[in-house]
């Protein structure tokens, strides 16, 4: 109301100045203040906090050497900030973070508020496992990041400044060569939203796809180009197809597969076949497991193809039938997890790659045990994190009644789709990990921290929702 009345009288060019250095001010303590608050755990921590795939990025940069599943071009990210003990690529992080947040607030009409945007990221990091991501030398924060980026472009192009486009088509075309899952993502909500957008009965805001879509092709040619630059390989990140093995193999249909066509001389795998463990992980990062003996990624990649088309032809409804139960143990998986005894890898690269920085590392407290987000858990991450899911799914069935915007509404559908999206690559081409759904599910709260910002500013429609 002040605005308004503001708005239709001459101001002196003195107090509007004032103003917009105060409000400058604030925003730039505000912002600060986000970022400190995204980067807490690792504050805490007295390092930033590592996992055990993080050796393996730094490993494909500086050695050249192709790691299974591990980006080298995130891992050149990373070797950038060894000089300074990798805190710029943690502060990055939580800074882009902090900006998507904002944005988004501003496009659903929560703008120019700094207290509120510092406010609801604060209750955001308190309630998630956001900055357990944020502060993590991992690439696993921009899949959120992906996520708000491609909504802001698809739904509020008109609302965004020429740079913010071009800032978050760049985050797009980053987050892609990432991670071949956060690639996949990127593709599989593009699609969707395109292909929805024709079923006129959700009623969304048409999506505007073109320069999102441009972002992941960007991406998909960053990924080839970076890769033949920093491992010598004109390809995506190694590994796909072993990862779909390895589920193949955890649920059952390899075992089936092998006890149907063994002895064959044909198969390498069957002189192994008593070998084989049961789960993924022990198949894949398992020592001296015979999937190292068969070559690895590399050096059993054409064999392990053939399988799973054989099985895929064999075996139709047992593919089916466990792809979607993947993808429902995806959905319902979300616990936040930090590595604490399973970091042996990343020591070792530490050791080899970046000496100066393993007595840091060492002394931080999550070597010690005494970073650890799981009892936090069944308390706070898992409940609200389910909760906040649910009051999405119901906003959006009652969307008319709650008087909710149309921009509003497509946040809380984008975010829907990208969680069905994650969970069915994760869970279908890998396997049901707790960390990969609460990389997503983090992004739950916020949306419900927007719809509770915009209710107390907006009253409900009488009548019944439709």
């Amino acid at each position: 109301m002040a605005d308004s009345l503001m708005a239709g009288k001459s101001t002196p060019a003195g107090i509007d100045g004032n103003a917009r250095a105060a409000g400058g001010a604030s925003w730039i303590i505000a912002g600060t203040a986000m970022v400190l608050v995204l980067l807490a755990p690792a504050i805490w921590n007295g390092f930033p906090i590592i996992f055990p795939d993080t050796g393996g990025y730094l490993i494909a940069a500086m050695t050249g050497t192709p790691m299974l599943g591990r980006s080298a071009l995130y891992g050149l990210f990373l070797v950038a900030g060894i000089p300074f003990a990798f805190w710029p690529c943690v502060i990055l992080q939580c800074a882009l973070v902090a900006w998507l947040f904002i944005v988004t607030l501003r496009v659903n009409r929560l703008g120019g508020r700094p207290w509120l945007a510092l406010g609801i990221v604060a209750l955001t990091a308190v309630t998630t496992s956001l900055p357990w991501f944020a502060g993590q030398l991992m690439p696993d924060i921009l899949f959120a990041a992906a996520v708000l980026a491609l909504y802001l472009l698809a739904f509020a192009q008109e609302r965004l400044a020429r740079w913010e486009r071009y800032a978050l088509a760049a985050a797009i075309a980053i987050t892609v060569p990432s991670h071949m899952a956060a690639a996949a993502l990127c593709v599989a909500v593009i699609a969707a939203l395109w292909l929805l957008s024709f079923i006129k009965r959700l009623a969304l805001p048409t999506p505007r796809l073109s320069i999102a879509a441009a972002a992941v092709v960007a991406g998909i040619a960053l990924s080839l180009v970076s890769n033949m630059a920093l491992i010598g390989k004109f390809g995506f990140t190694p590994g796909g197809s072993s990862f779909l093995f390895g589920r193949l193999l955890e649920d059952g249909i390899i075992e089936q597969y092998l006890d149907d066509k063994c002895p064959d001389p044909s198969l390498r795998i069957c002189a192994y076949q008593d070998e084989i463990p049961e789960l993924a992980d022990d198949w894949l990062w398992g020592e001296g497991t015979a999937f190292y003996k068969l070559g690895s990624w590399d050096g059993y990649a054409e064999e392990q193809a053939r399988i799973i088309r054989d099985t895929l032809w064999l075996y139709p409804l047992e593919h089916l039938t466990t792809a979607i139960v993947a993808t429902l143990g995806q959905v319902t998986s979300f616990e936040t997890e930090v590595s604490i005894h399973d970091n042996g890898p990343t020591f070792q690269a530490f050791a080899d790659l970046a000496p100066d920085l393993v007595a840091p590392l060492m002394n931080a407290r999550q070597q010690s045990g005494r970073l650890d987000a799981a009892p936090l858990n069944p308390t706070l991450y898992v409940p609200v994190g389910a909760l906040a899911v649910v009051a999405i799914a119901a906003a959006l069935l009652f969307r008319r009644r709650l008087n909710l915007t149309p921009e509003t509404a497509a946040l809380c559908f984008t975010l829907l789709l990208a969680l069905l999206a994650n969970a069915a690559i994760c869970g279908i081409f890998s396997h049901p990990v707790d960390r990969y759904q609460s990389r997503l599910v983090l992004l739950a709260p916020f949306v419900v921290a927007i719809l509770a910002a915009q209710r107390m500013r907006r009253p409900l429609k009488t009548g019944i929702a439709s």
